[in-house]
């Protein structure tokens, strides 16, 4: 009887020690775990960022190069009807030169499209005279009789 009592205290003690083993490692190590995903987490949140500052620079320096480009054909015009100014020889000449830079300013309203003049839907087949044969008509097409 003895024998059969140490056969079963010894697997007892066994799994005891191994819960409490298991409960100690189990307080411990979760410990870690939650550190390694919040460094995750706030090495996400730093690209993120980061990102964030890299799109809002680039488009600050896309807007500045439009500007400086808008700035720069300005005075490029300006330099051209100044040019066209002093040095055309004569008034027509200058007249003449002077409109051709203008002319995009001028032709930068665009025409607007007229409305249609029927409120009726578009068809779609070809309208045919009233006594010719339609396109479903069996001789449509036809030469001849056959």
């Amino acid at each position: 009887m003895e024998q059969s009592l140490t056969v079963w205290l010894l697997p007892a003690f066994a799994l005891l020690a191994g819960i409490g083993i298991g409960f100690l490692i189990a307080r411990l190590v979760p410990n870690a775990a939650p550190n390694r995903t919040q460094r995750q987490l706030d090495d996400l949140q730093e690209r993120f960022d980061t990102y964030q500052s890299e799109v809002v620079t680039h488009f600050n320096t896309t807007a500045s190069l439009v500007k400086k480009l808008t700035q720069s054909y300005q005075e490029v015009q300006e330099h051209l009807s100044e040019g066209a100014s002093r040095l055309a020889l004569d008034e027509l000449t200058r007249q003449r030169l002077l409109a051709a830079l203008h002319a995009d300013e001028a032709a930068s309203p665009r025409e607007r499209l007229t409305p249609p003049k029927s409120n009726e839907a578009p068809k779609d087949y070809a309208p045919k005279a009233p006594d010719a044969p339609g396109t479903l008509d069996e001789t449509f097409g036809l030469k001849g009789k056959y």
